[in-house]
């Protein structure tokens, strides 16, 4: 009986292991999911040389100081953004990033490649637009907060933001050690207190994907002054796009000063 029940002890732990290995090895892809680019007629394309890459970003130019950056979700075309950002923006300059493998990007995305791509952006836009809001929305929050943290923004509105993606992880995988597997991790928790610009933080009422406790969480990352708290009602992770006052609130995020 001894020698059965160890036989099945060692057969669980080998099970256990595998599935710890595959999820290593392919966590990347369950994380990321390249979408192809819609190209409206007219839209406005440019292509960015970074470090391993070529990347694709939907324009909307025009000119004076003013330009709006986007950093999309995990399973996102930007480009469709561009048509309602356009209507609420309309004197601003528009800069939607095609993550590496999205929308004919080339390369393979990765928090440190996002994190890198996204300051080149935002330097090739700043030479010519001195204030720069920067919008992220769920997995672009934390392109978007890091990238706050070490350039100077000028406004940041986040869209159902996280705490902190490994955390997440965790509780959605809780006998698996996932906060110590996971390699892109998005700590935007570690970034939020050195970021400066004024920002509003934007939860989706019944949000199925990111806690309201995360999004919480990271709202009080923020030092003092810095950041004020919106809740959309009546939406969830993937429809808060669709309320009437989503857009209201990134005009709200470009033009006021926290509480």
């Amino acid at each position: 009986m001894n020698r059965i029940a160890l036989k099945l002890a060692c057969l669980i732990a080998l099970l256990y292991i595998g599935l710890c290995t595959t999820l290593y090895v392919f966590q990347r892809s369950l994380l990321y999911f390249p979408q192809p680019r819609g190209l409206p007629e007219g839209q406005d394309l440019i292509t960015l040389a970074v470090d391993g890459a070529n990347l694709v970003v939907t324009v909307r130019p025009r000119p004076g100081p003013d330009a709006l950056v986007y950093f999309g979700g995990n399973a996102e075309d930007v480009a469709s953004s561009r048509a309602a950002l356009s209507t609420a923006f309309p004197e601003y300059s528009l800069y939607l990033l095609h993550y590496r493998a999205y929308g004919g990007s080339t390369g393979k995305p990765s928090e440190a490649a996002l994190f890198a791509d996204s300051v080149v952006l935002f330097d090739k836009v700043y030479d010519a637009h001195p204030r720069i809001l920067v919008i992220g929305r769920s997995l672009g929050t934390g392109v978007a907060v890091h990238l706050a943290s070490v350039r100077p923004v000028y406004r940041l509105a986040l869209v159902t933001p996280y705490d902190s993606l490994a955390e997440i992880a965790q509780s959605q995988y809780p006998y698996i050690p996932a906060r110590w597997l996971l390699k892109d991790r998005f700590d935007s928790r570690l970034y939020a207190p050195h970021v400066t610009a004024p920002t509003v933080v934007i939860a989706a009422e019944h949000d199925e994907l990111i806690p309201r406790s995360s999004t919480e969480a990271l709202y009080h990352r923020f030092a003092s002054g810095v950041a004020r708290y919106r809740v959309l009602n009546g939406t969830s992770h993937n429809t808060i796009g669709e309320s009437p006052g989503y857009l209201p609130l990134l005009q709200e995020a470009a033009q006021s000063t926290p509480d």
